[in-house]
């Protein structure tokens, strides 16, 4: 008999319809979509929506509930009957395809898209989309903004109301990058569509349409706080009180714990942050738990991770090894602070998944011998650093050593 080849879904296997709409509602609509809108047993979507598609809609409208159900609940409890989901431009950029994707087979869906309202933004003002940053800040951080802020970048950012593009404006303006030019993208592909443009120190604009784009071409003033785009950044873009793994440790740590995409990192002692806060900077899709024990240091580093833009970094406040108790199973371990207190390495050895990286440094003797015993019942690697720095004597210079660090890295069989 001759090989299976790839099985292909039939048509009346897609149950679910994705329709994407735009701003010029019908108008924007081809032949197909009206027909699989009309075809629908049931129509969800939001109350303008499902008003654009009345007229020829002949299943039964169902408005999202308030509050937004973000897993879906109606619309796969009705997985095999004839259903259509209707949604703002592209389903799949922050959208609710997206959403729905991870609980529906894509040969069960029918998806027709409208263009983002960032390729829509993009093709108004003329940029090229492969060479710009794009953000959502739809209900999320404006802080989120902070990384792409770099000199002569353009961004495209989604926002969530008619208030963004002014606080935005005035966030920029603190951060020294007032004199960037900004650009307000109002109802973009609908009879209402409008553009207005000015400089974030001079952003004065009213009545702003909450279904709006802020356009930024980027310009730096001289005391503009850049966030490099490599590991090690300067120590006082960090809020610390001398607990902090200084900067050059800091980028041979990162480089040890190796992250990967989607991976979860604990930084167990965290003190300013400052390692989970780079660990997150190297990729959008990386998360980490920072657990400090003082109060004070867990509170800053929750301003220093919202002032280096990861602010979604989760703060954990107690003592390690009761507060790793429950917590996500790490990617990656990085011990800087209370590593010697009884049962902290070990807990974290056992609380690591197969595969992934722990990483501790000690400068004291005490966790120094800690990590030369496991360094000798476990294997890993172990490494000295050593770090001196140029500083006044009288009138001349000469080298300061600072601490050794003696670090063990280690990957869990």
């Amino acid at each position: 008999m001759p090989a299976e080849g790839p099985r292909v879904a039939k048509l009346n296997s897609k149950w679910l319809t994705i329709v994407g709409l735009g701003e010029d509602g019908l108008a924007g609509l081809g032949d197909e979509a009206k027909r699989l809108i009309a075809k629908a047993e049931i129509i969800f979507g939001g109350k303008r929506h499902l008003a654009l598609v009345a007229s020829f809609a002949k299943g039964e409208p169902r408005p999202w509930p308030v509050p937004f159900d973000a897993g879906m609940a109606d619309v796969l409890a009705l997985a095999g009957r004839s259903v259509c989901v209707l949604a703002s431009g592209d389903p799949f950029f922050h959208g609710v395809g997206a959403t729905l994707a991870r609980k529906v087979k894509a040969q069960e869906m029918h998806v027709i898209p409208a263009p983002s309202a960032v390729s829509l933004a993009a093709a108004r003002l003329g940029w090229s989309l492969q060479d710009i940053e794009t953000v959502s800040l739809h209900g999320r951080p404006l802080d989120l903004i902070r990384p792409l802020l770099q000199p002569n970048a353009r961004i495209l950012a989604l926002t969530s109301d008619a208030e963004a593009p002014a606080a935005i404006a005035r966030l920029l303006v603190e951060l020294d990058f007032g004199a960037s030019r900004l650009t307000v993208l109002e109802a973009l592909g609908g009879p209402k569509e409008t553009l207005r443009s000015t400089h974030a120190d001079a952003f004065d604009f009213e009545n702003i349409n909450p279904l709006n784009v802020l356009a930024i071409e980027v310009e730096s003033g001289p005391d503009a706080r850049v966030l490099p785009l490599t590991v090690g950044l300067a120590d006082h873009l960090f809020d610390h009180d001398g607990q902090i793994t200084k900067r050059e440790i800091r980028s041979i740590t990162l480089s040890a714990l190796a992250p990967r995409r989607g991976e979860l990192l604990w930084d167990i002692g965290a003190g300013s942050g400052s390692v989970g806060i780079e660990w997150m900077l190297a990729h959008p899709s990386l998360r980490a738990i920072a657990i400090e024990a003082d109060p004070t240091r867990a509170a800053r580093i929750g301003r220093n991770a919202a002032a280096c833009g990861v602010p979604d970094l989760v703060v954990v406040e107690g003592s390690a090894p009761k507060a790793l108790a429950r917590l996500d199973t790490p990617d990656a371990i990085f011990i800087g602070g209370g590593g010697s207190d009884a049962g902290v390495l070990n807990a974290a050895i056992k609380a690591l998944r197969p595969g992934g990286n722990l990483v501790a440094n000690a400068v004291t003797l005490e966790m120094e011998a800690l990590l030369l015993a496991r360094h000798i019942s476990l294997g890993g690697d172990l490494t000295r650093i050593n770090i001196s720095r140029a500083s006044p004597v009288g009138s001349m210079q000469a080298w300061r050593p600072a601490m050794p660090v003696t670090q063990w890295s280690w990957v869990k069989p």
